[in-house]
């Protein structure tokens, strides 16, 4: 991603011939592989310009971006792969954050929550293929771009062919790039596609771009350590960069991505005009003819920074209607590799999000953040995405020129043809010629069929197209062996079963429709009301035209029957594979297209399987559910739902019908206002008797950051010293001469940060913060000083995380944390010496459970109290919310709770501050679940107040230890105004086996100070 909206690099459009070339490609690693394996690399991955063969099928690749980094429970993955699953895709896009596997320079780790191998496995479980993407650099606001902080430290010019950077990067990608390796397809495993670089798309300041050598460098690496399957490209517009035909540096497919509705969450209804591309097919036949067209990342949700209006605006932003809009015109592209960023986005916990985000990456995506697929977006996706999978043809089909003449008549509606090649079926994208219209606007087609061209619907009325909507009509389209010769209803799958076939349609409410079969069966209305539903025979074919309401009507064609249905009734049906033995649910579409089922069950359906006689449904309820099985195979004899046998009832037409009962989980929540806290004081480094002498000494005089040297006598950066993320802390000693008035620091945080500042006990003043402020100069008036006392000067600063590194040249990662300059008056720069710290052992950290980022350097983290068992009995008893801190500095405050949440149900569970006085205290919390930074709350800036806290991280039987970090950032103190735990509602589920992540206790930690 993503926040990169403005291109530096000039778009070159280079020539290639327009005409489509059907040429089967197979990736040629002859040179780093032996024979062998390139002849198996052939057997089971091809491409040409249409799209990919994955085992001889043709495929396109409908993909959900992914990051396992940001759900740190493994055996929750398998629950987002269902989901995404479930929405008719076939593949899952994921980053990997090399700053959470490196924090040490030559020290790799990748145990635990960090490990990928559970990922492939839930992956491979699921039936979902893996678009694998390691960076180094992946932007995806995380800190430092996905660069681990001690790469400040590297002189040469990131992202290019420097050889100290490259050989930075040398250990990181021979392991990471090993271990995708034995994933791949050609050895059994998921990953079908791999991402050598990352939009590499922009660069200034005299760099080579694009560099041939060093697209080549990082292909090889990743060739050297065992890749084999295709390497695929994301420019963010489309230029051409490294396309095949480039020559040096070139990789197998080109892709690109987009953004077009950009990020103005705070205005979610406002659709900026001009912002639909359009020219896209053209550009791509110029840039590369040759490969499927291709976009990597496409927008499913947008980015919400400090300050913002929240990801719920986002979630409104980039809706329904845009997935109805924009996907569809993707559609009309003839994309057949489409990754949607983020289908899923999880949490930045742990410090390790970007200092342009809050803890929350929640992204407004389909899947929320707290797992939860209520959002009619996720409805939606499921429609388009189960369509496509039931259309190959769509693959074969020749997009045409947009036109608002040929094909309707108002020029206020704009289609996209696409025209069958390998087949007579057609595909017809409609949509307002202003994308941005809500107006509703009547229409009649004029569509090419196998009968000749019709004007539609030929049975009176017209179609409706309303705002913000976006259609796509067919025309002989087959259903196993029947001739839909036209549908005016979109369709969202077909099924072939033993004895008869099915295909379910939708439309918007009240929309008139209009479907015509080729067959000589007489056509008849199985269910539901034949009021509304007109039916008339042609000159070899016969027409239904109806009127949308929200009663399902079943229209019978011989062994076909079509199920007309609203589009918010459509929402609740799922198309579930039935694996055929020794093959996962969905590896291969076509073979199991046959061995599918349609259930209408509402909330979720997971999975679908045999057992003999026994036909088992994985499904998860919200509410009391009337369940039907449309299809069940012949040889079922029982239905289980979650592994428990139900009743169920067989109509005329061999539906199966059965109800689920839902009676919500009864459970206690604890009251965290009535516990028993804790407290400590976690700023002790304020009181006169402590000591500093184990602190890092502040002493390089010549900084290795060559973006900015420093002005200060010493360096001041944290980066120098091995301390790149949470909090840090700086201790300036002195000897006073009495002519000390102020002093002026200018300290550097990322956006968002804030800073306080002591001179021995007395607090000086504090920068709050503001939502845009990456640095700040402060002058702060001193009290009269004693000449020849020693003082110290105490400063502390919330280091927001790492800036990426998009534009190569700009160096923005090496932008330094900590203080950039400071002028004590009347005295010399180097009248102070500083010591400074950041998490115990910087990049020597202490948590390998929790990885490098997930400690900053107040006491308590160096400690370790903020981990389950803290030695607390001796601290004072103290609530933050109803005691909090009486002045300026930061306290610690622990407590313990049990869970008790029944077995099989999933229920979301977070942590609410109430912030009740305008304007607000200025305070900041770090929320601390079982030894997991889970939350940064900073209430006088916002937008998060509520931190969901999944299940393995919370232990929903048992005990779970509880810590708040209390920074008051004025004089007057603070008290957390209000934290709650709650829950939103409960899951009745099919998920099993959540496992508690490691999470280790307190122990008295060597060298701590």
């Amino acid at each position: 991603m993503k926040l990169c909206i403005l291109i530096l690099a000039c778009v070159v459009l280079q020539s290639a011939a327009a005409s489509v070339v059907h040429r089967v490609r197979n990736l040629d690693v002859t040179d780093h592989h032996e024979p062998s394996k390139h002849k198996l690399l052939q057997d089971i991955v091809k491409w040409d310009n249409e799209s990919l063969f994955i085992h001889g099928e043709r495929l396109m690749i409908f993909s959900g971006e992914v990051h396992p980094y940001r759900l740190p429970v493994p055996s929750l993955w398998l629950d987002i792969f269902q989901k995404i699953k479930a929405l008719g895709f076939n593949c899952v896009s994921f980053y990997i954050d090399w700053a959470l596997l490196e924090g040490k320079p030559g020290e790799y780790s990748a145990e635990g929550i960090f490990a990928l191998e559970p990922f492939f496995e839930a992956a491979t479980t699921a039936g979902i293929y893996l678009l694998a993407r390691p960076g180094p650099y992946i932007n995806s606001e995380v800190s430092g771009g996905g660069f681990p902080g001690w790469l400040q430290r590297v002189k040469g010019v990131l992202r290019t062919s420097a050889p100290d950077y490259l050989a930075a990067t040398d250990n990181y990608i021979a392991h990471i790039a090993a271990t995708i390796a034995k994933a791949q397809i050609t050895n059994g495993g998921p990953v079908i596609m791999y991402q050598p670089e990352n939009e590499y798309s922009g660069a200034c300041c005299g760099v080579t771009f694009p560099d041939p050598d060093y697209m080549q460098s990082v292909i090889d690496q990743a060739r050297d350590a065992g890749i084999v399957v295709p390497m695929i490209s994301n420019d963010v517009y489309p230029s051409g960069h490294n396309a095949p035909g480039t020559g040096k540096g070139e990789l197998d497919i080109y892709g690109h991505d987009s953004y077009p509705l950009g990020f103005d969450c705070a205005n979610p209804s406002v659709w900026p005009p001009g912002n639909l591309p359009t020219d896209w097919r053209a550009l791509h036949l110029q840039l590369s003819p040759n490969t499927p067209y291709s976009l990597i990342e496409f927008q499913a949700g947008a980015f919400d920074p400090w300050g913002g209006p929240g990801f719920h605006k986002c979630a409104e932003l980039v809706n329904h209607e845009f997935e109805r809009v924009f996907y569809k015109n993707n559609i009309g592209f003839g994309v057949t590799i489409l990754n949607l960023y983020m289908t899923f986005g999880g949490t930045n916990w742990g410090n390790l999000g970007h200092p342009g985000g809050y803890s929350s990456y929640d992204y407004g995506s389909p899947i929320a953040e707290d797992r939860n697929i209520t959002r009619e977006k996720y409805s939606e996706l499921k429609l388009l995405g189960n369509f496509i999978k039931v259309s190959p043809s769509y693959i074969n089909a020749v997009p045409g020129n947009l036109t608002n003449s040929e094909y309707t008549d108002t020029s206020a509606l704009t289609v996209t043809p696409l025209i069958g090649r390998l087949s007579k079926s057609n595909y017809f994208v409609l949509r307002h010629s202003d994308y941005t219209s809500t107006s509703s606007t009547g229409y009649k087609l004029s569509l090419p069929t196998s009968q000749g061209k019709l004007t539609i619907p030929q049975l009176g009325g017209s179609l409706t197209l309303h705002g913000r909507d976006s259609k796509i009509h067919v025309t002989d389209y087959d259903v196993a062996g029947t001739n839909i010769l036209y549908s005016t209803a979109e369709i969202f799958t077909w099924k072939q079963f033993a004895e008869s076939k099915v295909l379910v349609v939708y439309g918007g409410m009240g929309e008139r429709h209009e479907l015509a079969i080729v067959t000589e069966s007489k056509l008849s209305v199985a269910e539901g009301s034949s009021e509304d539903v007109n039916i008339e025979s042609a000159d070899g074919y016969t027409i239904i035209n109806w009127d949308t309401s929200s009663e399902r009507r079943i229209v019978t064609a011989g062994d076909l029957y079509i199920f007309i249905l609203d589009r918010n009734s459509a929402y609740d049906y799922w198309v579930p594979q039935l694996p055929k033995k020794g093959i996962h649910p969905g590896f291969s579409s076509a073979e199991n297209t046959a061995s599918s089922i349609i259930v209408k069950a509402g909330y979720l359906v997971r999975a679908a399987y045999l057992r003999g006689s026994e036909l088992h449904i994985a499904a998860d309820f919200n509410a009391t559910t009337a369940l039907e099985v449309i299809g069940a195979p012949k040889t079922a004899k029982g239905l289980y739902v979650n592994g428990d046998r139900v009743k169920y009832g067989v109509n005329e037409h061999g539906f199966w019908s059965a109800s689920v009962k839902y009676d919500p989980p009864k459970f206690k929540i604890p009251a965290l206002e009535d516990l028993e806290w804790k407290s400590i004081d976690a700023l002790p480094e304020l009181q006169a008797t402590y000591d500093d002498s184990p602190w890092t000494d502040a002493d390089e005089t010549d900084s290795n950051n060559s973006l900015r040297a420093p002005t200060t006598p010493t360096s001041l950066y944290s980066s120098d010293y091995g301390y790149h993320t949470g909090y840090l802390l700086y201790r300036g000693h002195f000897v006073a001469k009495g002519v000390e008035k102020t002093l002026s620091i200018s300290i550097q945080g990322g956006s968002a940060f804030a800073s306080s500042v002591w001179l021995n006990q007395t607090y000086l003043g504090s920068w709050a913060g503001t939502d845009k402020s990456n640095d700040q100069t402060s002058t702060y008036k001193l009290p009269k000083l004693s000449t020849g006392k020693t003082y110290i000067f105490t400063v502390l600063i919330d280091n927001m995380g790492l800036d990426g590194n998009w534009v190569i040249g700009e160096e923005t990662m090496k932008n330094p944390r900590g203080i950039l300059d400071y002028e004590l008056s009347g005295r010399d720069a180097e009248d102070i010496t500083w010591k400074l710290t950041g998490n115990l052992g910087g990049e020597d950290y202490r948590d390998r459970a929790r990885g490098p980022l997930n400690e900053g350097g107040l006491y308590i983290e160096r400690q370790g109290w903020h981990q389950p068992q803290p030695p607390s009995d001796a601290w004072e008893s103290a609530n933050p919310i109803t005691d909090g801190i009486s002045s300026a500095g930061v306290r610690f405050f622990t407590t313990k709770f049990d869970l008790h949440v029944p077995k099989g149900w999933d229920v979301p569970l977070y942590f609410t501050f109430s912030n009740m006085t305008s304007p607000p205290t200025p305070y900041r919390v770090q929320l601390y679940v079982n030894g997991f930074q889970y939350g940064k709350y900073v209430s006088n800036i916002g937008p998060q107040t509520s931190f969901p806290v999944p299940q393995g991280i919370l232990n929903y039987n048992g005990a779970n230890w509880l810590g708040v970090t209390l920074w008051a950032l004025d004089g007057e103190g603070a008290k957390i105004e209000g934290l709650n735990l709650e829950y939103r509602g409960a899951v009745m589920t099919a998920l099993k086996d959540i496992k508690l992540v490691d999470a280790p206790k307190f122990k008295k930690r060597k060298g701590a100070y």
